[in-house]
């Protein structure tokens, strides 16, 4: 009866001839949402940050309020580790699919929550203690978002399209981003500033509330992934997923660091900080800046499916290696490049988003299958969150002490070739797993764990 139950929730997983292709589409669907509704927010709350400053945080000097609202900012990113090391291992103990519903509740609820918050004049010192409470439950809510996500989009893709499946939560970050984005610009170009300052600086927030009605009933449609059914079938999920992931699979957890540290900064380097480097170090307008950026997140959105489905075709390693590589050696010549000239500026930060894609479309995928299904979640929870907390969000803060002790606007070149050294050395250190069974031997007890890769491997 168990290797029944097994054969039959793992058949999903094999060829994609034999998936069914609404499915698929709801499953990522749902697996996307969730980071595109925290990537909306996160523009959001960065681009209105000068006008959500006075609300909360008055000051006779604008700067200090400035501050107080980028340190709020920067706490949400600090307690993402807490957030990974509490609803990892719950995915891996509860399921992936009841995860990511808690998630997108979370998150979407304190957003909306943040549209609906009173001001200092209103209510005082409440006000900004409110919004700090309510960014602690975002940034913990988002703790959970990215390993649940993947760690569903892997278990849930066709095993030979599994890289373009999983690049799908890349986009949705990208989505997210650019659709915040967008309704700054509309915004600000449709509001004055008193408008903006009165009740404009809400619209985002409130429309979290239907984008979070949208990802929770898509959420709640979705079965749980055959992996995880298979573990739920045996009986076998983890009672204690993170001692498990701590004992066995320390190897793995610095892979995966190393990989997403890689793509982190190299993420928060183009998308947020080129911003900044060009309007205060070249001396373009913010608009031609912002411009730039979002032709840079256009062209991830068709070049992050492309090389995750490259890497189903050639594999993960000759895809992140080579990315890696390039960046290893271009992302000097690209700063250099930029200070030439508007079209070397244009040159060189396309180089570097190219180089870029390749890393989203590749790294969620990799580390996702390098863990047992017993501990996926955990494991990318944790790799992925706590270099988020120490590497990704201090990029901005590093760049600006980094040019100003030096003096050399190159400076962001070398930092970005310290972190593609360590995702070359780990991606050199890894096997390809493209293709692999997910659901392992030491996954499932007894007959379970002897028959299941081979239903895999005749799917």
């Amino acid at each position: 009866m168990r290797t029944s139950t097994t054969g039959d929730s793992t058949a999903g997983t094999g060829e994609g001839s034999t998936a069914d292709p609404a499915a698929l589409r709801r499953s990522v669907a749902a697996g996307a949402v969730g980071v595109f509704v925290h990537w909306f927010d996160w523009a959001a709350y960065a681009y209105l940050a000068g006008t959500i400053a006075p609300v909360f945080f008055p000051a006779e000097d604008e700067t200090t309020g400035l501050l107080a609202v980028f340190g709020v900012f920067a706490v949400s990113f600090g307690i993402r580790p807490i957030g990974a090391l509490v609803l990892g291992p719950l995915g891996d103990r509860i399921g992936r699919k009841r995860t990511l519903s808690l998630v997108i509740l979370m998150m979407s609820g304190a957003t909306l929550t943040i549209g609906l918050l009173p001001g200092y004049a209103s209510i005082g010192i409440a006000a900004p203690l409110l919004l700090v409470a309510l960014r602690l439950v975002q940034g913990f809510a988002a703790g959970g978002e990215f390993g649940s996500a993947a760690s569903f989009l892997a278990e849930s893709a066709p095993r030979r399209r599994r890289g373009f499946g999983v690049s799908w939560l890349e986009v949705g970050s990208l989505l997210g981003f650019l659709a915040g984005s967008f309704v700054f610009l509309l915004l600000s170009a449709g509001l004055d500033d008193g408008a903006l300052s009165s009740w404009g600086w809400r619209v985002p927030f409130l429309l979290s509330a239907p984008l979070g009605v949208i990802g929770l009933v898509l959420r709640n449609k979705i079965e749980d992934t055959p992996e995880y059914r298979a573990l739920q079938a045996s009986d076998a999920a983890p009672h204690h997923p993170v001692k498990e992931l701590l004992r066995s699979h320390k190897r793995q957890l610095l892979q995966a660091g190393a990989l997403m540290a890689a793509m982190n900064v190299t993420f928060y380097a183009v998308l947020t900080y080129l911003v900044t480097y060009e309007t205060d170090h070249l001396g373009h307008s913010a608009s031609d800046a912002a411009l730039l950026s979002t032709v840079i997140s256009l062209v991830g959105l068709v070049l992050v499916p492309a090389f995750g489905h490259l890497s189903d075709r050639v594999g993960r390693k000759p895809v992140f290696v080579g990315a890696s590589a390039a960046l290893l050696v271009l992302s000097t010549p690209a700063f250099w490049l930029m200070r030439t000239g508007s079209v070397g500026t244009w040159v060189g930060a396309l180089v570097l988003g190219v180089i870029l894609t390749a890393l989203l479309g590749t790294h969620a995928v990799w580390s996702a299958e390098i863990f047992p299904t017993r501990v996926r979640q955990s494991g990318l929870s944790i790799a992925y969150n706590i270099t988020a907390a120490l590497f990704a969000g201090t990029v901005p803060y590093l760049m600006t002490v980094l040019i100003s002790v030096t003096g050399s606007t190159l400076v962001p070149g070398p930092y970005l070739m310290v972190f593609a050294a360590f995702g070359l050395a780990a991606a050199l250190s890894m096997r390809d797993t493209a293709g692999i069974p997910l659901l392992r031997a030491e996954d499932l007890p007894g007959e379970e764990a002897a028959a299941e890769p081979v239903a895999h491997r005749t799917a």
